[in-house]
């Protein structure tokens, strides 16, 4: 099997810096692992990799749907094996860089996921029933009909309790028993990039200060001038429901602030759960004792065969 970087790890930890650093030396190029970067116009809220970091390193998966648009598991794993394959083409490495676990582990497990379409008005159904009774009523629901999904999906991520809700009703049959696990298709080396917390949460806070310098709230604006509304899925991306609230004038700036400060936290702490700091698959570093070098060399050996271009 041909090799599969995966550079992993939190919101914030400095995933975008290591990887440009990792492929420039490895001949390699980014593949996004990151399920906000997809969306054309959702810049500076998602941290996308900026022109320069472009051109530096190719970068795949980026700027690939509208705001108004979805993006199956399905799809992304589709995108993402072309897209890796390509990369495999041209001799070079491709390098599987983000946060979004789902996404990570579905490509390193080879998760077969059915191909199920969105289904417009029945998500618009559960949505409703998400915002009149609560997230844990729709929840329940899914624990009616596919008990094992329902154990493994955090009642807190309406968007995934949805989809496999979606799946279940439109197939009839539970989505746990749809979706399998053929194997990894690469020769997989995993790195995970991990701070003491304290350290991450203040690199966090920081970020959300030069969000907002860099204009992030003239980014939702322009979105919403656009057509977009904070139902759609993408705006379920970290501070755009937030912003979205400051100007629709249902609190001030500061607590917009506050408000996207909590939820990077949450996000955070599920980032961990899904990346288990336990997990020996996965080689961890603490970048605040780590070096690059380390992560090189530590990747170069297991990687064997490697290019530094």
């Amino acid at each position: 099997m041909k090799p599969l970087l995966v550079v992993a790890g939190p919101t914030a930890v400095g995933k975008t810096a290591l990887s440009l650093e990792l492929a420039e030396a490895l001949g390699g190029e980014i593949v996004s692992a990151d399920s906000r970067q997809v969306y054309v116009g959702m810049d500076i809220g998602t941290a996308k990799p900026t022109a320069e970091e472009r051109r530096r390193v190719p970068h795949h998966l980026v700027d690939i749907k509208g705001p108004d648009e979805t993006l199956t598991l399905g799809e992304y794993l589709q995108l993402a094996a072309a897209a890796i394959a390509d990369v495999h083409a041209r001799g070079r490495l491709p390098l599987l860089v983000g946060g979004t676990g789902q996404y990570v582990t579905a490509l390193v497990e080879g998760w077969q996921v059915p191909e199920v379409p969105p289904q417009p008005e029945l998500r618009a159904e559960l949505e409703a029933l998400a915002a009149v009774e609560g997230s844990d009523a729709l929840h329940a629901r899914l624990g009616e009909l596919d008990p094992e999904s329902a154990a493994n999906i955090d009642a807190r991520n309406v968007r995934r309790v949805i989809r496999a809700l979606e799946v279940t009703m439109v197939t009839g049959q539970p989505f746990s028993r749809l979706r399998t696990r053929a194997g990894p298709a690469h020769d997989v080396v995993q790195v995970g990039l991990t701070r003491p917390r304290p350290l991450l949460y203040a690199r966090a806070d920081a970020r959300i200060e030069a969000m907002f310098a860099q204009g992030f709230v003239a980014e939702v604006e322009r979105l919403l001038a656009g057509g977009c509304t904070p139902a759609l899925s993408s705006f379920a991306s970290l501070g755009y429901r937030e912003v979205a609230g400051y100007l629709a004038g249902e609190h001030d700036i500061d607590t917009a602030k506050e408000l996207l400060r909590r939820h990077t936290r949450q996000f955070i702490r599920r980032q961990y759960n899904w990346f288990s700091l336990n997990n020996p698959a996965i080689a961890w570093f603490d970048l605040e004792e780590a070096t690059p070098l380390d992560v090189f060399a530590s990747v170069r050996s297991a990687l064997g065969v490697y290019r530094t271009s």
